[in-house]
């Protein structure tokens, strides 16, 4: 396979300033790597380049607080609170009631986006469960699935305590140094003696000038960088069983069959996110069993798929430009040549969409990243965004995009980017986009 000229192509076609590939196949590791990593210096991307792989960090949080559970220092169905007493949020029933399972799986039903910079202190993650007694319930614990990064922070939080020290060091020790791990920064000191990638923003690419995310949201995906092999070197760990290459025991088989066995279903249309949800991973129902996570901080995303029958792991990073693109017309086909199975493809805009009456799911909408204004239009309808303090300052902007009916209760955006589905739960509607349930006010 010539991954190279087909890297090249596909992201000069979506406009990608620069991006690195790595595909375990037929027990062989091909990479490949383009463009450049800041379009301000110039600096030629290669498969040694670190990228910041955002949400993917959650399958390394989760696989510590696994190991926890494997010693029995962990309950997955025990509260929160048994093990970090001063876990709180605003609503006190659920204070109680939170549980372990609940938080890898995204059910605890807290508002998920709050990304809070309570400094670079080794106690940023002790101040940041402080901060979410503020936090509100949007639903009850275990009623849905409503994609949660504060809950990660808590699991982070939990790791760090239980392991002695900080969720940094417990990462290097326990999964980073077994596994064999090189490439790879957890603090902007360390990636940086690397090819480190920066983010590059909007449709003119401009290098964002804030590098980082804080190190209060790390378990969740603020700072882990990589090279994208090192992703694959991870999931080849999951497809030996929780083997490392060199025989080291990572995690017990048990467990890696636990945390890709379903536990939620995802709510909206197929294709954009997981189907169903383990402990920690998703899952897709692509006519065989396929489990990864996906990845995105300020400029820069992560794609990461596991197929436990080919024996196959891809990873892919980049550093702007179409995403979803690189996606479709890279990464899908590598998969389906090179393990023989076909991922459910992305949703598209029905030629002659169906006129519907969106009035009744008509209102506001208030989370703690954004406010979603929906209005009924033209036989579709209308959302506003108005982004909250943090997203308008890593540059996301007020905007205003039809949607048109897709299915059921599902609608999706005129240039096919998203799908946005309307629940309803005890009497109170929800708009579930992006993995996120908001209720309307």
């Amino acid at each position: 396979m010539d991954l190279q000229n087909r890297l090249d192509e596909v992201a000069r076609d979506h406009k990608v300033p620069g991006a690195a590939i790595a595909v375990w196949a037929g027990g062989e590791l091909i990479e490949a790597a383009t463009g450049v990593v800041n379009r301000d210096t110039g600096v030629e991307t290669t498969p040694d380049s670190l990228f910041q792989v955002g949400s993917t960090t959650k399958i390394w949080t989760s696989a510590l607080v696994m190991r926890l559970v494997e010693q029995g220092v962990v309950d997955l169905d025990a509260p929160v609170r048994k093990y970090l007493p001063e876990f709180g949020l605003a609503d006190a029933a659920a204070s109680e009631t939170v549980t372990i399972r609940h938080l890898l799986t995204h059910t605890g039903g807290f508002e998920g986006d709050l990304f809070e910079d309570t400094g670079r202190g080794d106690d940023c993650l002790d101040r940041f469960v402080g901060y979410l007694h503020g936090a509100a319930q949007v639903f009850e614990p275990g009623a849905m699935f409503s994609y949660c990064n504060s809950g990660f922070v808590v699991l982070g939080a939990l790791a760090a305590r239980l392991t002695g020290g900080t969720w940094e060091q417990a990462v290097r020790e326990r999964l980073m140094g077994p596994l064999g791990v090189t490439h790879a920064g957890l603090f902007a000191e360390e990636a940086i003696v690397f090819r480190a990638s920066v983010g590059h923003l909007g449709p003119e690419n401009v290098v964002n000038p804030n590098w980082q995310m804080p190190r209060s949201n790390a378990p969740a995906g603020s700072t882990l960088c990589l090279a994208p092999r090192e992703l694959v070197r991870f999931g080849r760990m999951f497809l030996n069983g929780g083997m490392a290459e060199d025989g080291t025991r990572v995690l017990e088989e048990e467990t890696v069959t636990a945390m890709t066995t379903a536990q939620v279903d995802v709510p909206g249309v197929r294709g954009l996110l997981a189907d169903r949800w383990g402990l920690g991973f998703e899952l897709f129902d692509w006519g065989a069993p396929v489990y990864g996570h996906d990845g995105g901080t300020v400029g820069q995303s992560t794609f990461w798929r596991i197929v436990p029958g080919a024996d196959f792991s891809i990873a892919m990073s980049c550093n702007g430009g179409d995403v979803a693109g690189l996606i479709k017309d890279l990464a899908f086909p590598v998969i389906s040549e090179l393990s023989g199975v076909t991922p459910t493809p992305l949703p598209t805009v029905p030629e002659r969409p169906e006129s519907v009456d969106a009035s009744e799911f008509a209102g506001t909408y208030t989370g703690p990243a954004a406010v979603q204004e929906v209005a009924a239009v033209d036989g579709g309808l209308e959302l506003t965004t108005i982004p909250g303090e943090f997203m308008r300052n890593a540059g996301v902007e007020r905007t205003t995009e039809k949607y048109v009916h897709h299915s059921d209760r599902s609608f999706i955006d005129l240039e096919g980017k998203g799908t946005i589905t309307f629940l309803e739960r005890n009497g109170r509607l929800y708009l579930h986009g992006g993995g996120r349930a908001v209720a309307r006010a």
